[in-house]
């Protein structure tokens, strides 16, 4: 079976991107990897309105990238803190590839905003595609082959 030959109703960048496909949802993610947790913070931080990031919020917590937790401050109703998962927490990657894309072609002339470094060393980190073969190279796109997986059906007429 070709690509073209493919049923691309299951194909999981299709279904991921029902998930986090969305503007406000990646930036909602980027700020709760950046430790914000509370819906005040990520409306201010945000600058969109009370009924998109509740809206969003509430699809994250569904979809089990985000977690509410319940928390009350003395004479206050309760709120939620909104935290990863670890599903949540998987989405890190795919968020560094978006940053490090974003950078080389979307970025500011003055370098990047973001300087994410390793905690233990201070090197600069960066997501990079590997062969899992004892080698361990470091490959584009033009280095390997895709073909239909298990999961493959084919296109119905």
């Amino acid at each position: 079976m070709k690509w073209l030959e493919t049923d691309t109703e299951n194909c999981p960048v299709r279904r991921a991107l029902d998930l986090v496909g969305e503007k406000w949802t990646l930036l909602i993610l980027r700020d709760a990897f950046n430790g914000v947790r509370r819906y005040d913070e990520f409306r201010r931080h945000l600058g969109l309105s009370e009924a998109v990031l509740a809206d969003r919020l509430r699809k994250l917590v569904a979809a089990g990238l985000l977690r509410a937790e319940p928390y009350r401050e003395p004479g206050t109703r309760t709120r939620y803190e909104y935290r990863l998962t670890r599903k949540g927490v998987d989405f890190w990657p795919v968020l560094l590839a978006l940053k490090q894309w974003g950078d080389i072609h979307a970025g500011e002339p003055e370098g990047p905003v973001l300087d994410i470094r390793h905690a233990d060393c201070g090197a600069p980190v960066r997501v990079v595609v590997q062969c899992e073969g004892e080698e361990r190279a470091t490959l584009a796109a033009r280095d390997v082959t895709v073909r239909p997986g298990p999961g493959a059906r084919p296109l119905t007429p």
